[in-house]
C-alpha cells in the first residue's frame, strides 16, 4: 500500500474514533490537504465538505419491580422512571383522588410489563423535579410504550422543552386516539368547556375553549388574557418553540392543561404548541 493511501487509512480510522467521542456535535466536517491527508473538524474551513452523521440514541437495559400508575414505573433498584412526553390520569394515594381513566392506563401497563425487561431512552433532561428519571419507554420488541399510551387514548401529550424528541410521533398518536374517541377521549369528565367554566373545573388535565386578544409580557412570562381574571402563560424561555404568539389572537382556541388559581385569578402554564390549538 502507498503510504499516502496507508496514512489516510490511518487518519479515518482515529477519525472515526473521534466522531464517536463527539456525537454531541451536529455537523462533521473532513477536509483534504494537498498531500492526500485527511483530517476532521466539528468546524468549517477552506474546502472542508459536511458529512452526514446519523446517530441513534442509547437504550439501557433495566428491569422493573413494579408498575406505580399509568406513566410512572419503579426498577428493580428503586429508581421511579417517569415516561416522558405523555400524562396519564391519577390513581387513588393518599395525596389525591382518582382521576377517570387512572386505573385503565395502569392495567395496560402492567399488561405491557409482564416480562420485566425494558430499554430506556433519555432526552435532554434526565431528572425532573421529584427526582424522577425521565425517560422513554421500549419492549425488547421495539414497542415504544409512551406513544402506544397515547395512542390507545390512555393518557394524554405532556412536552415539556427542551424534552421535545419524539414529538411529532407523540402528537399524531394523541390525534389518532382524539378522532377515533378512544378511551379519555371519550369521556364526559375530559370533553371541552368554555373558559368562562375554568371557576367551576375539575383538579386535573382539563380542555377549555376560549379567543385572546390581548398579550402581555413580563419578565419570566408571556400572557394571552382573556380578562383580568383568566390568562394562558408561556415562559419566555420557551417561546422560542412557538410561532409568534400574536398569531393565536382573536382565534378560537383549545387550550389543554391544568388550571393554577390565586384567589380569583386562573391561569394556565402552556409548555408547548401541542397545547395550544387553533380551531
Amino acid at each position: 500500500m502507498p503510504a499516502n493511501q496507508f496514512k489516510a487509512s490511518i487518519l479515518i480510522l482515529l477519525a472515526l474514533s473521534f466522531i464517536s467521542t463527539i456525537s454531541f456535535a451536529k455537523e462533521i466536517y473532513r477536509s483534504i490537504d494537498s498531500q492526500g491527508c485527511i483530517t476532521y473538524s466539528d468546524q468549517p474551513s477552506g474546502k472542508s465538505q459536511a458529512i452526514e452523521i446519523h446517530n441513534q440514541p442509547s437504550r439501557l437495559l433495566r428491569y422493573v419491580r413494579k408498575v406505580y400508575d399509568g406513566d410512572t414505573i419503579i426498577l428493580e433498584d428503586g429508581k421511579h422512571i417517569r415516561l416522558l412526553g405523555v400524562n396519564t390520569p391519577e390513581i387513588e394515594s393518599r395525596q389525591r383522588a382518582e382521576e377517570p381513566g387512572g386505573v385503565a392506563a395502569k392495567k395496560w401497563l402492567q399488561a405491557q410489563l409482564k416480562d420485566k425487561k425494558i430499554y430506556l431512552e433519555y432526552d435532554e433532561v434526565k431528572f425532573d423535579k421529584y427526582k424522577r428519571q425521565l425517560a422513554h419507554v421500549f419492549l425488547s420488541n421495539g414497542k415504544h410504550l409512551n406513544l402506544a399510551l397515547l395512542e390507545n387514548g390512555l393518557g394524554t401529550i405532556s412536552i415539556i422543552p427542551p424534552n421535545v424528541r419524539y414529538s411529532d410521533k407523540l402528537m399524531q398518536a394523541q390525534q389518532h386516539a382524539e378522532k377515533m374517541q378512544l378511551g379519555i377521549w371519550a369521556m364526559p369528565e375530559y370533553q371541552l368547556k368554555p373558559i368562562a367554566q375554568i371557576a367551576n373545573h375539575a383538579k386535573g388535565w382539563q380542555r377549555f375553549s376560549a379567543t385572546f386578544h390581548v398579550i402581555k409580557k413580563n419578565r419570566k412570562y408571556t400572557r394571552l388574557l382573556v380578562n383580568d381574571k383568566i390568562d394562558v402563560r408561556v415562559s419566555n424561555q420557551n417561546l422560542k418553540v412557538f410561532p409568534p404568539l400574536s398569531k393565536y389572537l382573536g382565534k378560537p382556541l383549545e387550550i389543554r392543561g391544568w388550571v393554577s388559581r390565586n384567589n380569583d385569578h386562573y391561569t394556565m402554564l402552556i409548555q408547548h404548541p401541542s397545547s395550544l390549538i387553533v380551531r
